[in-house]
């Protein structure tokens, strides 16, 4: 999925300098502090997966890291720039997959993604929706609604929708829910394949497998703060036999 990569400014930071940066982000609701004080640094082409139970604060750090909370304390950076998701400078360059999906149920899958594409400037749009509708396996529900999807279904869209405009960091908040083993094998391969284009991934995830797969570090939450952090068999252990 190498076409369509937003331009590359002649400033931009070289490879594994941080292209996104969290420095000292804490989250409160209140007089409740969900996410404790993070740093977390992120270079292009490089995979953090975020892991934790449930409540463990992973999606709130990847909101506040998306622009789409304001961290309480702490500052988040996209290639120097203050992260803000109404940012045109940025809008042009993140793609975010959220924990819901958000469709029109007017539009069928093709709509959308044609919808997205064209508002991202994208050269030769209907081909290159064709391409990505092939490799999520939407070819043939192309024409459906959202109402006539499957929850699969429904996942691979809000994942194409993140394929067919330009992108140098992609956020992803479980991408893998709703799908089943095959489509999950099928993710970590699209994912890999993005990591090698040089694209930066944030992941949260409950499937360790997925994290061995295409993170080079992990980060374990726990009631909001940082229990560990390393690369995947420090903080996880060695695969099982096995495992892919």
């Amino acid at each position: 999925m190498a076409d369509h990569r937003a331009e590359k400014r002649a400033d931009q930071p070289a490879a594994r300098n941080a292209l996104l940066q969290l420095t000292g982000v804490s989250r409160s609701y209140g007089a409740r502090e969900v996410l404790h004080p993070v740093d977390l640094a992120l270079a292009a082409g490089e995979c953090v997966a975020l892991l934790g139970h449930n409540g463990s604060g992973k999606s709130t750090l990847l909101r506040v890291a998306a622009g789409r909370d304001l961290p309480t304390a702490g500052t988040v950076r996209f290639d120097g720039l203050a992260m803000n998701e109404n940012d045109p400078r940025i809008r042009a360059r993140v793609a975010v997959v959220g924990d819901t999906v958000a469709c029109y149920p007017d539009l069928t899958v093709r709509e959308h993604l044609l919808l997205v594409a064209v508002a991202h400037g994208v050269a030769d749009a209907a081909d290159w929706v064709d391409q990505v509708l092939e490799n999520r396996s939407l070819t043939e529900r192309a024409d459906a609604l959202p109402s006539a999807l499957s929850s699969g279904q429904l996942q691979a869209l809000l994942l194409a929708c993140a394929l067919v405009r330009p992108r140098d960091l992609l956020l992803l908040d479980e991408p893998e829910q709703r799908l089943d083993p095959e489509a999950r094998r099928s993710l970590a391969d699209l994912l890999k394949a993005e990591l090698a284009d040089g694209v930066a991934v944030l992941l949260v995830t409950h499937h360790t497998d997925l994290a061995r797969e295409v993170a080079d570090r992990v980060v374990m939450l726990e009631d909001g703060r940082v229990l560990r952090q390393g690369t995947p068999t420090e903080v996880l252990g060695a695969a099982p036999a096995g495992a892919r």
